[in-house]
């Protein structure tokens, strides 16, 4: 049987009010006496009933992190900081996918209500639908990614400023016929365009006009959902009824992916014929053919600005909501053309 904190006790010839606090860290201990229980500790293989300790306190040490979807190299980079930074906060990470169905969404409030995890990260693609449109009654969440909920804390990359500068870093490049491959068509039914796209759309096209650029709708190139595989069909397709772009903008690295390998199947080349970039810098990028010039941000400071929030929220439930902005730049690498 598992040994318990009074089997500790026994062995190390102490109580087992001493025992949790040598286990908890929150009293002060005489060393020989931690050395004692420590060494107890280790012979008997004891392992905290953390079930045992979340009834008592109140917490479970679960954190739910919820992403639109899992399969692509930017939330497989991203979960991977979460899980690891989770644990400088004795917490374990609980990973959801809410396929843009915000049903996912109140299913993971409702478990956090009944106190089966400690507080939520939420990354919901669009306001209106989202269980962020209400704040009543919301767990201790953070939000993350574009959308942007009143009182509710977030951390997010800053998409309008980040999109204006690749626009603009084309523009010097002698670009002036940019397609944006991941916008949403011009007459998309605004309920379901995602913040992310909007945002960005909103930079480029600020760029565009700055430089004395028409926006022009024919260069949207609307993704039905942001895969490589989806990005190539979406970008072949608009291919065979459009002339070559000077360049694209792809919304993601997955989509850049799908781009470059439509181009080389065609015999387009990259940057001599059409520049590429994208956007998230996922390991991938550098090794893509040509290397992949991109928006890069640290994913470890990313996450770890989340878990700082929602420790902080746990904490203080009635504290002001924050907002984290994490720094971005251009990763310059052989997909854009260098000069005019």
């Amino acid at each position: 049987m598992r040994a318990t904190v009074r089997d500790v006790a026994a062995l190390a010839g102490v109580s087992p009010k001493t025992v949790s606090n040598v286990i908890n860290g929150v009293v002060v201990v005489r060393p020989e006496t931690r050395a004692r229980v420590e060494q107890a500790l280790a012979q008997l293989d004891y392992v905290p009933n953390l079930s045992a300790r979340g009834l008592r306190n109140g917490r479970s040490g679960v954190v739910a992190l919820t992403l639109p979807e899992m399969s692509s190299a930017y939330a497989a980079e991203l979960a991977r900081w979460f899980v690891e930074l989770a644990r400088d906060h004795d917490w374990v990470v609980q990973l959801d996918q809410t396929g843009s169905d915000p049903e996912r969404e109140q299913e993971l409030v409702s478990r956090a209500r009944a106190h089966l995890v400690d507080g939520l990260v939420l990354n919901p693609v669009s306001l209106s639908a989202s269980v962020l449109a209400s704040t009543v009654g919301l767990p201790p969440t953070v939000v993350i990614g574009e959308v942007e909920p009143e009182h509710v804390d977030q951390v997010h990359v800053d998409s309008v400023a980040a999109a204006t500068e690749v626009t603009r870093y084309l523009l010097d490049r002698g670009h002036r016929r940019i397609a944006a491959v991941g916008a949403p068509a011009a007459t998309a039914d605004r309920t379901r365009v995602t913040a992310t796209s909007e945002l960005r759309v909103s930079g480029y096209e600020q760029a565009l006009r700055a430089a004395g650029v028409e926006p022009d709708p024919a260069l949207r190139v609307p993704v039905a959902s942001w895969t490589t595989s989806d990005a190539a069909s979406a970008f072949a397709a608009w291919l065979d009824h459009h002339p070559l772009p000077d360049a694209v903008f792809a919304f993601t690295d997955s989509i850049a992916f799908g781009v470059l390998h439509v181009l080389a199947a065609r015999g387009i080349s990259v940057p001599d014929e059409v520049s590429v970039i994208g956007f998230d810098d996922v390991d991938g990028a550098a090794f893509a053919i040509p290397a992949l010039t991109t928006v890069s941000f640290d994913r470890r400071s990313f996450a770890g600005a989340a878990l700082d929030l929602l420790a902080a929220r746990i904490a203080d439930r009635d504290a002001p909501a924050a907002t984290v902005v994490i720094p971005h730049r251009i990763v310059e690498r052989a997909s854009v053309r260098s000069t005019p």
